[in-house]
């Protein structure tokens, strides 16, 4: 999907068309009849704090500010964008709409997410028709009269040449590429777009003097190997050639549902115990509710802290009993917490919930340990 969380913005404020836009910096507050209800935008130059852009318009991405970028130094680089608080829940009835129109299309899809899939048409209706162009443009019209947004698609014999197709031509492009094309299409792009090449592998790359996809195909898979160790390796080389072999996933399973938040100042556990206790209620309570929307229980609790020097350290519990329940979850969570170090202030809580199963699974209760005690239902951020 183009610009997803944005494009579903401004199905709601079509007035903000063609210009520059980001989504981030929070949630937005439900219900209430926010200021960008009212017709009244905050700009970015106004944002203080330390989020992160979670998508923008294309307008506003030829200022350079793009996903994942700081909203401080995005405000420097377009300080007149319009700053929009994200809408989850919006976007996720977006994406079940537009999934189902490409279910009605194909006879497999694999879910990548809120706005991405990927599609078989080897046996779709037109599946086959101009390489594929035929059904893709009518994909597109129909998502479009079903959402009125528009998405991107490339076309190609696997999954790893039709991810970066569908890269080619946005917004609203079809792209179409044959085993044929990978030295003209393929070689002249940076290793980076390589999906799973992020920026520490592709800086070893460059190190090595390789920065384009071309390059990376001159040498052979034993210097790969010397160089990559055997699995990144072998596949460099594979990516290099347009090789993928990985079938559609029509069906699987999360290993882990989670919850964190990034605070717009550091916080103590002592000085800022009330803010920190109600954040991470929320947490486990915004993750509860995930649980029970996707039908999944779990029994392994864990919490991932950040602290202010960017420290990242995480605890986990395994329970005797699954668990979905936002009390629970918290109770477990909040046991984590006391084995984690809190002197520090902290700049992110995150809450997760591993070892999943279906909801309603039957299961042999497991047998009490003679000796063992109830835990405390009380859990304070002074106690841990």
């Amino acid at each position: 999907m183009d610009a997803f969380y944005a494009s579903v913005e401004l199905l709601r404020h079509p007035e903000l068309a063609g210009l520059p836009v980001v989504i981030g910096g929070g949630r937005r507050a439900r219900p209430a009849a926010s200021p960008e209800q009212r017709g009244e935008f905050r700009r970015l130059r106004d944002y203080k704090g330390r989020g992160v852009i979670t998508t923008a318009t294309y307008a506003a991405r030829k200022f350079g500010v793009h996903s994942g970028l700081g909203l401080m130094k995005a405000a420097a680089q377009c300080p007149d964008a319009i700053l929009l608080p994200a809408d989850f829940d919006e976007y996720r009835r977006y994406s079940r709409l537009f999934k189902e129109v490409v279910l009605a299309a194909v006879p497999a899809m694999e879910d990548r997410g809120i706005d991405e899939v990927y599609m078989d048409f080897t046996s779709a209706r037109d599946g086959q028709e101009a390489g594929g162009r035929t059904l893709a443009a009518r994909i597109q019209r129909d998502i479009h009269a079903a959402t009125g947004l528009t998405c991107s698609i490339g076309v190609a014999p696997n999954k790893l040449l039709a991810k970066m197709a569908s890269e080619f031509n946005k917004p609203n492009g079809i792209s179409i590429v044959h085993e044929a094309d990978l030295r003209a299409k393929i070689w002249p792009l940076a290793c980076r777009k390589i999906n799973g090449v992020g920026p520490k592998l592709a800086a070893k790359l460059a190190a090595l003097g390789i920065h384009t996809i071309g390059e990376l195909a001159t040498h052979d898979r034993p210097w790969l190997v010397r160089h990559f160790g055997p699995g990144h390796g072998v596949w460099l080389y594979e990516c290099a050639w347009g090789w993928d072999d990985r079938p559609l996933v029509t069906e699987s399973e999360p290993v882990s549902i989670s919850r964190e938040s990034t605070f717009e100042r550091d916080l103590h556990a002592v000085r800022d115990r009330a803010e920190l206790t109600a954040l991470f209620t929320d947490l486990c309570t915004r993750l509860a509710a995930d649980l029970e929307r996707q039908g999944y229980e779990g029994r392994t609790v864990g919490v991932k802290l950040k602290y202010d020097d960017f420290r990242t350290l995480t605890r986990e519990l395994t329970l005797d009993e699954y668990v979905r329940d936002a009390r629970r979850i918290r109770r477990a969570a909040g046991l984590c917490l006391k084995r984690a170090p809190l002197e520090q202030k902290l700049r992110l809580l995150g809450v997760r919930v591993g070892s999943l199963r279906r909801s309603g699974t039957l299961e042999a209760p497991p047998a009490a340990e003679p000796d063992a005690q109830p835990e405390s239902p009380q859990l304070r951020l002074r106690d841990l």
